[in-house]
């Protein structure tokens, strides 16, 4: 008997650090794309931040399907993600453009990782609370940032260079307070983490699916830049023009009954 409650709690154990790995593989790929940013290497910078969304969405889906969800794992993962997606590409968009802003690039870079931290700090506090809805997240998710900016810098080489020489560098210090203030704010996006449309329809989903990655797969750094700008302006869609109307149609019906 002592010998199977061995085998079991040393069972658990390793279902416990299996997460926390997926989370330490991001943290290393974020700290590796700070040293290539500060060495001017933005495309490594890039794949290491898109590589760390990666490492962090697994670490989730892993604790949740094994049950090894906890409050360490919890923290773990918002320190991680504020290097991957905070100080990372703050780094880099710093290095890649907002340098010649002097003072206002260097607020612009700051405002990033503050206000990342700012999100997740309130992230943990309202995901210790049931009332808070997991189909939305309040406020725009720090990796969604991150990679915004990564798939930002891998877009301009679809621009001329004249073009990209004059709108690039306004164009990212303006980008990069949008993205710190949308993630402060009380704007709602989807967070995917129910998937009732899937399950409802498995065959439509899958084939969906497929023809979302085949034309990824076409032109990667375009469409990923494309699908990420698209899901940026949903949550601002979604919240005040959406959620109003549904609103002013629910008052009808309360009247009524």
């Amino acid at each position: 008997m002592e010998e199977e409650q061995i085998s079991k709690s040393k069972a658990r154990r390793s279902v416990y650090i299996l997460p926390n790995l997926f989370t330490m593989a991001s943290l290393f790929a974020g700290f590796l794309g700070a040293l290539w940013a500060i060495e001017g290497r933005f495309d490594m910078t890039c794949l290491a931040i898109l590589f760390s969304c990666l490492f962090d969405g697994l670490d989730g889906k892993v604790a949740r399907l094994t049950g090894t969800s906890s409050d360490f794992g919890v923290q773990f993962d918002s320190l991680s993600d504020l290097v991957a997606f905070g100080v990372t590409p703050a780094i880099m968009v710093y290095q890649w453009q907002l340098a010649p802003f002097g003072r206002l690039g260097i607020l612009a870079s700051f405002m990033l990782v503050a206000c990342g931290a700012l999100r997740l700090a309130r992230f943990n506090v309202m995901s210790g609370k049931t009332v808070t809805s997991k189909k939305f997240f309040v406020g725009l998710p720090i990796p969604a940032a991150g990679c915004m900016l990564a798939l930002f810098y891998m877009f301009e080489r679809y621009l001329p260079a004249e073009i990209a020489a004059v709108v690039m560098p306004k164009a990212c210090l303006g980008l990069v307070y949008a993205l710190s203030f949308l993630m402060v704010s009380r704007v709602r996006y989807a967070s995917f983490k129910e998937f009732g449309l899937v399950k409802a329809h498995p065959f439509s989903a899958m084939v969906t699916a497929m023809l979302l990655f085949v034309v990824v797969a076409s032109e990667p750094w375009l469409m990923g830049f494309l699908l990420f700008s698209a899901y940026l302006l949903s949550g601002p869609f979604y919240t005040f023009f959406v959620l109003p109307r549904r609103a002013k149609l629910r008052e009808p019906l309360q009247e009524l009954s």
